[in-house]
């Protein structure tokens, strides 16, 4: 108990320090889209930081796989470097009981992971879809000051609006200058589509003007009732709606992309045990070596695994890979790298023992 508790310390105190580094890093670049999103008035800058705490469950989920096989690396490579597995292995520590002991840590993460990738995260997509939705029914009226002339879509469009209505959902005395065309309305109202997302401005009793650059001729249109759209719906929000779906919702799906969000939802479950398997192994070094000796083709060993599930997610969405195939191929094909990294050491030995 001794020893498991010294690893387990090390372990810890590695996979704390990794995953605080990630998590930042993470977290420092989603800040920036979202801050970018709220100066363009795509949200509000109100909800930027709720969404980040919503979506710090998806964050974990893929953050702590990775810290946990970096932290292995760091923590027993130290170790080997520095001669303190020698003297265990020379009392009788095995290669198979470090990794018992490294087991038990590894269950307690895979145990948070699950708890994120099929409870959590898809909780926060549905809280962040409440949101996005509440959004959608603000416009850009609310970055509307009454009488004065304001750029938007980049400088693509200018809007004046007389006055607003005391809730911001209606203009008055409208004005709206967008490419080579002018529109002029008593009023503007929003209209946002349940299925696409997508924001429309509705004009009433108005005229358009479209003229050629170059040519002093005109098109004008006299209307009742005109439509412009404002905006897409985001990508993130297309995202948002897959990922809110409840796992259990996925299972028994035939829908390719519900299919694909719950393999990639137990993928993340799997990888906790199939990277320690990994971890344990690469983490031997000579000490001659140095700590970090194989922490570079370690890692790029990682993040092959992380893209090949991501494009593998892709093309399950896609409908062009078979589901029973799916991203267990992949799984697989990893575990058998594991099993070889014990095996095929250990064979080697014993060649050389009994060629001598």
């Amino acid at each position: 108990m001794i020893i498991f508790r010294y690893l387990a310390r090390e372990l810890a105190g590695s996979l704390f320090a990794v995953t605080i580094v990630l998590l930042m890093i993470l977290m420092s670049g989603r800040l920036i889209r979202q801050l970018a999103a709220a100066a363009a008035g795509e949200v509000s800058l109100d909800i930027v930081f709720f969404t980040l705490l919503l979506r710090l469950p998806s964050f974990l989920e893929m953050i702590l796989p990775l810290a946990l096989f970096i932290a292995i690396l760091l923590a027993y490579g130290r170790m080997y470097a520095e001669n303190e597995m020698t003297v265990l292995t020379a009392t009788g520590f095995s290669s198979r009981r470090l990794l018992m002991y490294t087991a038990g840590p590894a269950a307690a993460i895979a145990l948070v992971v699950g708890l994120f990738s099929l409870y959590l995260s898809p909780w926060g997509a549905q809280k962040m879809e409440e949101l996005y939705k509440k959004q959608a029914q603000l416009t850009e009226f609310e970055l509307l000051v009454p009488g004065r002339f304001q750029s938007m879509k980049g400088g693509s469009r200018v809007t004046y609006a007389e006055s607003l209505s005391d809730d911001k959902t209606q203009m008055n005395k409208v004005f709206i200058t967008d490419g080579n065309s002018i529109l002029l309305a008593d009023r503007g109202t929003q209209y946002v589509s349940d299925e696409t997302g997508s924001r429309f401005l509705e004009l009433h009793n108005g005229k358009r003007y479209d003229w050629t650059p170059g040519s002093l001729e005109f098109q004008s249109l006299n209307f009742d009732l005109y439509g412009v759209k404002i905006a897409d719906e985001l990508e993130e929000r297309k995202q948002l709606r897959k990922e809110a779906v409840p796992t259990l919702d996925l299972f028994g799906s035939t829908d390719p992309k519900h299919q694909a969000q719950l393999q990639w939802r137990i993928s993340m479950l799997l990888m906790v045990p199939i990277v320690t398997l990994l971890a344990v192994p690469l983490a031997k070094v000579n000490p001659r070596q140095g700590r970090f000796a194989r922490l570079f083709p370690a890692i790029v060993l990682f993040m092959v695994y992380i893209s090949l599930l991501i494009a593998m997610k892709g093309m399950l969405e896609k409908g062009k890979l078979d589901p029973m195939i799916g991203l267990w191929s992949l799984h697989l094909v990893y575990l058998l790298i594991a099993i070889g990294l014990y095996l095929v050491p250990e064979w080697l030995r014993r060649r050389r023992v009994a060629a001598l």
